[in-house]
């Protein structure tokens, strides 16, 4: 079984951004900033392993920059701290999920049983419409 990465140096290596955010908090939403935006740099880091860092590079290209700079932006809550343990939460579980690796499809071909019970039931289809063309004069 493959190790897990070490969340502990992961959390080390992160990297936070704040800006003003959106949404409910009335007058308070103008002055404080509570939109976070987490980068790591998956290029760089000690977490992982290189196999690893392959696996979450091909399944998160999508929010990978052309840098290796993987970005999370979280404004759900009001609180800055808040929204710094969503974003950590977010990257732990984006990170699990990237490293579970599918298993191969194994090909299997019909039993002779099945194959015959449904050439079986396409016949007698056919000649249920068969007989609806059939004119009795």
């Amino acid at each position: 079984m493959p190790k897990k990465p070490d969340f502990q140096i992961l959390i080390q290596e992160l990297t936070f951004k704040t800006s003003r955010s959106g949404g409910k908090g009335g007058q308070h939403v103008n002055k404080v900033s509570s939109k976070v935006e987490l980068i790591w740099d998956i290029n760089q880091t000690a977490a992982c392993d290189e196999h690893q860092k392959q696996l979450i590079i091909q399944k998160l290209a999508n929010r990978i920059d052309k840098e290796g700079l993987l970005h999370i932006v979280v404004d759900d809550d009001r609180s800055q701290h808040r929204n710094k343990e969503l974003a950590i939460k977010k990257l732990f579980k984006l990170v699990k999920e990237s490293l579970i690796e599918e298993k191969p499809r194994k090909s299997t071909k019909p039993s002779k049983a099945a194959v015959h019970k449904r050439l079986e039931s396409k016949k007698k289809q056919a000649l249920k419409k068969i007989n609806r063309n059939i004119t009795w004069d």
